[in-house]
């Protein structure tokens, strides 16, 4: 289906999008780090782990000209992927219902929007990262006039990004590094002063693989 081109990076725009491809909880690892490293050893010693399971939110704001997507970079003080950019949510608890419950849970206690506040519209397949988990991207609408409540320990700064700079694959960069003597691989998406990359990039590449390609 075309979609038309003036309004293409509005919500009412993206919920159609959503919707023509249906949720999937596909649990093949249909997208992940291992997409990008293909046959990498630190993937193949992965599996042999018991992968710990997560959600984000991919919150995305409905502004009336142009939907953008709230990111939060996590502070130095983290034991986990400090100071990266990244979506909210963390680990899925024993006592979460569902992902969903999780990735709302974890946005409201990382920077203070409600659940009430977001319109759960569809759920990404899981994305296997080369740290070990296995994540659930919820897409999610935030409606505008919403106050944050940034919890400091957690997060260091809260920005939004257009939908329009994340879903153009000329912001998509990959870039590499050496692990263990070993070349890996990842998306990298600077903007404003601040680095999209890793795992965070990686969900937005297969966002837009899946519903903007």
């Amino acid at each position: 289906m075309d979609f038309p081109l003036e309004n293409r990076f509005e919500v009412a725009d993206l919920r159609q999008r959503v919707e023509r491809m249906g949720d999937s909880v596909d649990e093949s690892g249909e997208y992940g780090d291992h997409r990008w490293n293909p046959g990498h050893p630190r993937l193949q010693d992965l599996w042999k782990l018991n992968i710990r399971a997560a959600a984000v939110l991919i919150p995305v704001v409905d502004h009336p000209d142009e939907a953008t997507v709230i990111l939060t970079k996590r502070t130095e003080a983290l034991r986990n992927h400090s100071g990266q950019v990244a979506f909210p949510g963390g680990r899925i608890d024993d006592t979460d219902p569902t992902p969903e419950f999780a990735a709302l849970r974890e946005t409201e206690e990382e920077i203070g929007i409600r659940p009430d506040q977001v319109d759960v519209i569809g759920r990404m397949p899981d994305y296997i990262s080369g740290s070990g988990y296995r994540i659930a991207p919820i897409i999610g609408v935030v409606r505008p006039g919403f106050v944050l409540d940034v919890n400091e320990e957690e997060v260091d700064a809260v920005f939004e990004v257009p939908l329009s700079f994340l879903m153009d694959p000329r912001n998509q960069a990959q870039g590499s590094r050496e692990w263990n003597g070993l070349e890996w691989k990842y998306y990298d998406m600077p903007y404003k002063g601040q680095r999209i990359w890793g795992v965070t990039a990686g969900i937005i590449r297969a966002f837009y693989e899946r519903f903007y390609a």
